[in-house]
């Protein structure tokens, strides 16, 4: 099995209570040293804005996530206009023409089999194990039927704390709220 992409998630805070003790600068860092891409949050609930999209871009050349819902094109124009290489899109589909640069959250495996029929086998798919909704986590399993849905790029994401977390068959995972655990965990 290759080794997955590390999606290094820059996250100061959650709506679920989670508040990070470093600073945006000091997650940075982490994440711009052992991240193959670096996800920024742009939704203000996770501590995020385009403006630190913007920052990110100015401190990095490696890929950037923008990491929101991004409920309009709108949105997602605006991240890749301010130097996003990639927006998080959750719970839709957006115009075919930002599609390949988008990577999409399904918000459930129904949802996740109804957009199928409307990917190319190019796309980007992003399996969070946190329902978005309340923060509560799913199944572990639901990943294993995600990858029987989607054979192709498919990304985990949430509660990873360590090597042991990953699911067989993942080609990335984003890491956030434990990336400095993680780390420790897979350079040991």
């Amino acid at each position: 099995m290759n080794k997955p992409l590390l999606i290094a998630e820059v996250k100061t805070r959650s709506p679920f209570g989670y508040v990070s003790q470093r600073s945006w600068d000091e997650l940075f860092k982490t994440a711009n040293k052992h991240g193959d891409i670096i996800s920024i949050h742009t939704d203000p609930r996770w501590g995020g804005s385009l403006e630190l999209v913007a920052k990110a871009r100015a401190l990095s050349t490696k890929p950037i996530l923008a990491k929101g819902i991004h409920a309009t094109d709108d949105e997602i124009q605006s991240a890749l206009d301010i130097g996003a290489d990639y927006v998080l899109v959750v719970g839709r589909l957006p115009d075919t023409k930002l599609l390949s640069r988008c990577l999409i959250e399904p918000s459930t495996l129904e949802q996740l089999e109804a957009f199928i029929t409307e990917l190319p086998p190019e796309q980007k798919i992003v399996w969070n194990s946190r329902n978005l909704a309340d923060g509560s986590n799913r199944d572990r399993n639901e990943f294993s039927t995600a990858r029987s849905l989607w054979p192709c790029w498919l990304c985990q994401a949430s509660n990873i704390r360590s090597s042991n977390d990953v699911v067989d068959g993942a080609d990335a995972i984003l890491v956030g709220e434990h990336l400095e655990e993680f780390i420790a965990g897979v350079s040991a």
